[in-house]
C-alpha cells in the first residue's frame, strides 16, 4: 500500500480517537476526580479490556512474535507467572488502596516511612516510566518512519512531536475517564488486527486452520515448558516468578496500571476486573506467539531474513521482495500500522496521563493547597510539560536498537522497579520503622549493586546468568537495606504508622 494512502489511514484513525475522548470528556464534569480516577464510576468490564492495550503496547505486538525463533513459547511461562502476579494485586495490594482511599499510590509510603520514601518511590516511578514508555514509543516511531515517513521523506523529530501531540490532546481533558472507554475500543482493534494478520498470512502460505496449527505444532518453535537447566534463562521457575513479581511491581505498584483500577465503582468490582484481565493475558499471548511461528516459517518459505528479530513482522506485512512485490496483500500493512498505532496510543495515553498525577500530587502536592480551578491550571501545564519530556526521552532513545526491545523493556524494569517492590513489600510483610532520610539512597544503592552482580555473574558463580530475575535480587536488597536502617528503632504497631 502507498505510504501516503497509510499516513491517511492514519490520521483518520488517531482523529477518531482524538475526536471519542474529546465526546467522553464533554459528557463529565472534566474535573480533577475525573481526571485522576475518573469519579470511581468505571465498569469493571470497561476497565479490564482497556488494561490489555495499555499492557500490550507495540513492544508485545513487535517483539513477542520475532522472540519466537530463539526463546520458541517460553513466553508463556512467565505469562503464567503474570496471572499470579494479578492475583496478589487483587486481594494484597487492592484492598489496601481502596482502604486508604487512594489516587496516588505512592502517598501510603509517607503513611508508612515518612516523607523522603514517599519522594523516593514517586521519583523512582517516574523514572521507570519515562524510560519504559520512551522504549514503547521509539519502537513504534521507528516502525513507522521507515514504512509511512521515510518515503514521504518526514523527518524522524516530527513523526514523534505528531505522535505526542495526539496523545496530549486526546488525553489533556478527560483523564482517566477518557482513556477507559478509548483504550477498550483500541484493545478490540488491536485483537482483531492481530486475528486478521494470522489468518491472511496462512492463507499466503496455501494453509487452512487445520494446517496451520499442524504448522507451528511441527515447526520445533512451539516448545513451553523448560525444566531442564536451571542456568537457562528459560527455566520455568525463573520465568514463572519473574513474570509474578514483574507484574506485582509493573502493574501493582505502578500509578499507569492502577489509575484505571481504582477508577472502579467498588474493591470487588476491580478485583473482578484485575483477575478478568489476568486471564485474557494468556490467550492474548499465545495468539502473538502463534502469529510468530508463522512468520519464521512464512519467512522461510519465501527466502527471507531479517536482520533483528523485532524486523520480522513489520517486513513481511509492509515489505517487498526483490521485485517489488509486496510480501502480502495492502490490507495487511494497513492493519499492521493500524494495530501497532492502536497499542502505542494506548499504553503512551495512560503513561502520560499517570506521570501527571504522580507529579502533580506526589510533588507538587497541588491537590492539598490548591482550589478546583488552581489544580485544574496546575495539572495541564503538567499534562504539557509531561507530553515535551516524553518526547524528548523518545528521540534519544536510539541506542535501544541493539537487541530485542522486550528484553529493554524488562531490564530497565528490573533496575527501576525493584526498589518500588522491595519499599511495598517490606511495608505490607513487616512491622518495622525505617531512618526515612536513608531511603533514597537505598533504593539508589540497591540497583547499582544489581548491576555489577548482574555483569559479572557468570564468572563469579560458575557460568550463571542472572536475567528476570534482577527484579527480584533488586527488590531482596532494597528490603535488605530497609531492614538495615530501622536497627535500633523500635517497631511499631499495625495502626499506628510513621509519618
Amino acid at each position: 500500500m502507498h505510504p501516503l494512502i497509510l499516513l491517511l489511514c492514519l490520521a483518520a484513525y488517531l482523529g477518531a480517537v482524538i475526536a471519542l475522548g474529546w465526546r467522553i470528556a464533554r459528557r463529565t464534569r472534566a474535573g480533577s476526580a475525573d481526571f485522576f480516577r475518573g469519579g470511581r464510576k468505571s465498569p469493571w468490564w470497561a476497565v479490564a479490556v482497556a488494561m490489555v492495550s495499555t499492557s500490550i503496547s507495540g513492544i508485545t505486538f513487535v517483539s513477542v512474535p520475532g522472540m519466537v525463533e530463539a526463546s520458541q513459547w517460553s513466553y508463556l511461562q512467565m505469562a503464567l507467572g503474570f496471572v499470579a502476579g494479578y492475583a496478589v494485586i487483587a486481594y494484597v495490594l487492592l484492598p489496601l488502596y481502596y482502604r486508604l482511599n487512594l489516587t496516588s499510590l505512592y502517598t501510603w509510603l509517607e503513611q508508612r516511612f515518612g516523607a523522603w520514601s514517599h519522594r523516593a518511590g514517586a521519583g523512582f516511578f517516574l523514572l521507570s516510566k519515562l524510560l519504559i514508555c520512551g522504549v514503547r514509543m521509539y519502537l513504534t516511531a521507528i516502525v513507522l518512519q521507515l514504512v509511512v515517513f521515510d518515503p514521504l521523506g518526514i523527518p524522524f523529530w516530527l513523526n514523534v512531536a505528531a505522535t505526542m501531540l495526539c496523545v496530549w490532546l486526546y488525553t489533556f481533558r478527560g483523564g482517566v475517564r477518557t482513556l477507559v472507554w478509548t483504550d477498550m475500543l483500541q484493545t478490540l482493534a488491536l485483537i482483531l488486527t492481530v486475528v486478521i494478520c494470522t489468518v491472511v498470512i496462512g492463507r499466503a502460505m496455501g494453509l487452512d486452520f487445520g494446517a496451520m496449527c499442524g504448522s507451528i505444532r511441527d515447526s520445533g518453535m512451539s516448545r513451553i515448558w523448560f525444566w531442564d537447566d536451571w542456568r537457562d534463562t528459560r527455566f520455568f521457575w525463573k520465568q514463572f516468578l519473574a513474570g509474578m513479581f514483574t507484574t506485582v511491581a509493573m502493574t501493582g505498584m505502578d500509578q499507569d496500571m492502577m489509575q484505571k483500577n481504582l477508577s472502579c465503582k467498588t474493591l470487588r468490582e476491580s478485583q473482578r476486573n484485575m483477575m478478568s484481565y489476568g486471564a485474557a493475558f494468556i490467550p492474548v499471548n499465545l495468539l502473538f506467539l502463534a502469529l510468530g511461528v508463522l512468520l519464521y516459517r512464512f519467512a522461510a518459505q519465501t527466502g527471507l531474513s531479517v536482520a533483528r528479530p523485532d524486523d520480522l513482522f513489520p517486513t513481511i506485512a509492509c515489505g517487498t521482495d526483490a521485485a517489488g512485490t509486496s510480501w502480502m496483500p495492502p490490507v495487511v500493512s494497513l492493519l499492521f500500522v493500524l494495530g501497532l498505532c492502536a497499542s502505542a496510543f494506548s499504553s503512551s495515553g495512560s503513561a502520560l496521563t499517570s506521570l501527571t498525577t504522580t507529579f502533580t500530587l506526589d510533588f507538587l502536592h497541588a491537590d492539598g493547597r490548591a482550589d478546583e480551578a488552581a489544580l485544574l491550571r496546575t495539572r495541564r501545564r503538567v499534562h504539557a510539560g509531561a507530553a515535551v519530556v516524553m518526547g524528548l526521552v523518545i528521540l534519544g532513545f536510539g541506542a535501544i536498537r541493539d537487541g530485542s526491545v522486550i528484553n529493554a523493556i524488562y531490564t530497565v524494569a528490573g533496575y527501576t522497579y525493584g526498589p518500588l517492590l522491595g519499599l511495598f513489600f517490606f511495608g505490607i510483610l513487616t512491622k518495622r520503622r525505617v531512618r526515612d532520610r536513608w531511603v533514597p539512597w537505598i533504593c539508589v544503592l540497591s540497583p547499582a549493586l544489581c548491576y555489577l552482580l548482574s555483569t559479572h555473574s557468570e564468572a563469579w558463580l560458575g557460568g550463571y546468568k542472572i536475567g528476570f530475575e534482577l527484579l527480584l535480587l533488586n527488590a531482596a536488597l532494597t528490603a535488605l537495606g530497609l531492614w538495615l536502617s530501622g536497627i535500633g528503632l523500635r517497631d511499631f504497631g499495625p495502626e499506628s504508622g510513621e509519618r
